[in-house]
């Protein structure tokens, strides 16, 4: 059976639906700047020391973000199937970045370039609020992470990464699991536990 391959139009009408009601015209517009991308298991679409200059939309696949502290690999987001994901602050600053972005399956990306965003978006009201929604999506999902791991308990940050993220925790290693929600795979295997056991 053949798979069901997206369009630059399917994921133009995808983004409009999930972040702003466009005309034609803005779909024409969007359509027309998105890069469509394609990595292999384990290839790295953006390493260390590179500028991101792009916003992320996840068509079908898995990345994860990480960074490297005191030689220790902290993942610091994962992007499934129709999620955003960017390394903001080198994106805004146009500043080598200090993150890195892998695909962890065969993974299908499309790019919307930042510099070709804002300028259609100084034309299209709607384009203008789809990028505004994008931006404060990724601010709160950074910031519901950093809540997660300074307030909640390990039984509680796994659950709440079930809920939040199925589809992550169904696909990923568990030891990048493990290191995003920052517990050992000792740990989460113990809450895996008790929470089939809670079930």
């Amino acid at each position: 059976m053949r798979e069901y391959v997206n369009t630059t139009r399917d994921i133009a009408r995808e983004l409009a639906r999930k972040y702003s009601t466009m005309t034609h015209d803005e779909l024409d517009t969007l359509e027309s700047i998105l890069v469509p991308m394609k990595f292999n298991k384990n290839e790295m679409i953006l390493k260390e020391g590179e500028v991101c200059r792009n916003i992320y939309y996840v068509d079908r696949g898995l990345v994860r973000q990480f960074y490297s502290k005191k030689g220790r690999i902290v993942t610091e987001h994962f992007g499934a199937d129709h999620t955003i994901f960017m390394c903001i602050e080198s994106l805004f600053k146009e500043e080598p970045t200090k993150l890195q972005v892998e695909a962890l399956e065969p993974t299908v990306i499309y790019a919307l370039p930042k510099h070709k965003l804002e300028q259609v978006a100084l034309h299209n009201v709607n384009i203008q609020i789809l990028y505004r929604k994008i931006l404060e999506e990724s601010l709160i999902i950074s910031q519901v992470h950093a809540d997660l791991v300074r307030f909640e308990s390990a039984q509680e940050r796994y659950k709440k990464m079930c809920k939040l993220n199925p589809q992550v925790v169904l696909r990923a290693p568990l030891v990048y699991i493990a290191n995003y929600l920052q517990m050992t795979p000792e740990t989460l295997s113990r809450v895996r536990a008790a929470s089939a056991y809670d079930d």
